[in-house]
């Protein structure tokens, strides 16, 4: 049981974190670029470290033991299949706006759009729920597999969904005219990742051998470099501080090399 709560609790801080962008959204008068473009570079920085560094060689070392010569083939389909999935997914969810580009919190400030505004927020909050449930899945077994590594990985997840808590907050603010169910909705979408979680351990678990723990800590290396890829550099630089969004990316880079190194 220690192994499944330990993990489950990383994964559900990280979705709670949609949550606090949506405070964010509500408390703060003016947005903060720099930070926000920092933090979202800081946390492609250590998703795309740990991938490479970490998760992709981990992975290989399962599969060496398992499969013999044929494991950097299995390696490379896993690596592959893993941004395959998260790929179609981004494909195949349909939304009227991206929930992954850019909002300030000065737009709570605008005049309100009228129309869509409550179907854009409710696809926003679903297209980021669907996102997530693979997330909850990648952070849940790698936090299952090293702790440690687990931890670094909800923290860059939990970084990453903040922005996304804005996404969905404001245009259901504007919809609704309640920063409550505002939150709620937005609250919500964050709970994917536990359930992704947990059907990770009901699911994955029973039947865990090096094989599968091999193709899946791979997999998910590259669900997390097609995350970093797709949404959180190109978010980043839509801040518009693009040197400010490198220096994330290396700082959390040379963060969490020391982190794997020291510990």
């Amino acid at each position: 049981m220690q192994q499944f709560i330990v993990p489950f609790l990383l994964t559900l801080g990280a979705g709670l974190a949609t949550g606090v962008g949506s405070i964010i959204a509500f408390v703060a008068r003016r947005t903060n670029h720099r930070l926000l473009s920092f933090a979202l570079g800081l946390s492609g920085g250590v998703m795309v470290y740990v991938s490479f560094v970490e998760l992709f060689p981990q992975g290989l070392e399962l599969l060496s033991t398992a499969l013999g010569a044929r494991a950097e083939w299995w390696n490379l389909v896993a690596f592959f299949g893993g941004m395959a999935l998260i790929g179609g997914i981004d494909y195949l969810v349909p939304t009227t706006e991206n929930p992954h580009e850019a909002h300030h919190v000065e737009e709570l400030n605008e005049k309100p759009k009228p129309n869509r505004l409550m179907r854009v927020g409710l696809m926003s909050a679903l297209a980021i729920a669907i996102h997530n449930f693979p997330e909850g899945i990648a952070t849940f077994t790698a936090s299952v597999n090293d702790p440690t590594l687990g931890l670094a990985i909800a923290v860059a997840v939990a970084i990453h969904n903040i922005p996304e808590g804005i996404a969905v907050s404001i245009p259901l603010y504007y919809a609704t005219g309640s920063r409550k169910r505002a939150f709620v909705w937005s609250l919500l979408s964050g709970l994917a990742e536990p359930i992704g979680a947990l059907a990770a351990w009901l699911i994955l678990a029973p039947m865990l051998t090096p094989t599968l723990l091999g193709c899946t800590l791979t997999a998910v290396a590259g669900i997390m470099v097609y995350i970093s890829i797709d949404e959180l550099l190109p978010a980043a630089r839509e801040y518009g501080e693009p040197h400010t969004a490198i220096l994330g990316v290396v700082i959390g880079m040379a963060v969490m090399a020391v982190s794997l190194v020291s510990l």
